[in-house]
């Protein structure tokens, strides 16, 4: 799947010029939990969100802190703090230089930006313009979606077809066992062999269980021998 694919279009979006009491606004008539920035251009700015607003004066909740030395040593004075709680623009206090990405963008790749960058959303282009946003829970609803789907009784693989497909998933996996250590028969999957980990076991049933046919996973494994001593 792609961005396209779960994206959240039309996007609810802001201008640099925005009023931080206009977003605020915005953000609670449209239940949502940020907005992109855009310029006059269409182009993506910057992105705002609700942790921007946390720290406000209008609502003492702005950060009050003692200047200590190794902050004036750091050059960390608190302008950038004041600045978030008395900005009166969405321009001043937005993210800028945001993340995006293409309508052809993975899922896969969007769940590892989000994940590295340590964020929660992220704007879609097209030619460079805006045309929606792919956030956590679009994420977690496409899962949920692709979970409610049951494969049809007519649709069942044989028992070759299911280790095929399985050893075809496993292959270049550190973890996988290898081909001569699994059995199919009557849809059901059989491990042999010596493991190293739980986690291993966990991750060859996990495989196992999502090929379409497999009605359940036997093992029937023996942990690895350890060594006296280590």
């Amino acid at each position: 799947m792609q961005a396209r694919d779960v994206m959240t279009s039309p996007v609810v979006s802001v201008s640099p010029d925005t009023k931080v009491h206009e977003l605020a606004r915005l953000l609670v008539q449209h239940r949502i939990s940020a907005a992109p920035v855009v310029d006059e251009e269409g182009q993506v700015v910057g992105m705002i969100s609700e942790g921007d607003l946390l720290h406000r004066e209008e609502i003492g909740t702005e950060k009050r802190s003692r200047r200590s030395w190794w902050l004036d040593m750091l050059g960390s004075d608190g302008a950038a703090d004041y600045i978030k709680s008395h900005a009166s623009t969405v321009g001043e206090i937005m993210s800028r230089e945001p993340i995006c990405v293409n309508e052809e963008t993975s899922l896969a790749d969007i769940a590892a930006v989000l994940e590295s960058r340590h964020i929660k959303r992220v704007p879609v282009l097209r030619d460079g313009r805006l045309v929606g946003i792919v956030s956590r829970s679009n994420l977690v609803q496409a899962l949920a979606s692709a979970l409610a789907v049951e494969p049809s009784p007519n649709a069942l693989a044989s028992d070759a077809d299911i280790r095929a497909m399985l050893m075809g998933d496993l292959t270049g996996r550190g973890w996988a066992f290898p081909g001569r250590n699994i059995v199919v028969r009557d849809g059901v999957v059989h491990l042999w062999g010596t493991v190293w980990s739980r986690d291993q076991l966990d991750a060859m049933r996990i495989a196992s269980e999502s090929i379409p046919g497999v009605k359940r996973v036997e093992d029937h494994t023996i942990p690895y021998p350890v060594m006296p001593g280590l």
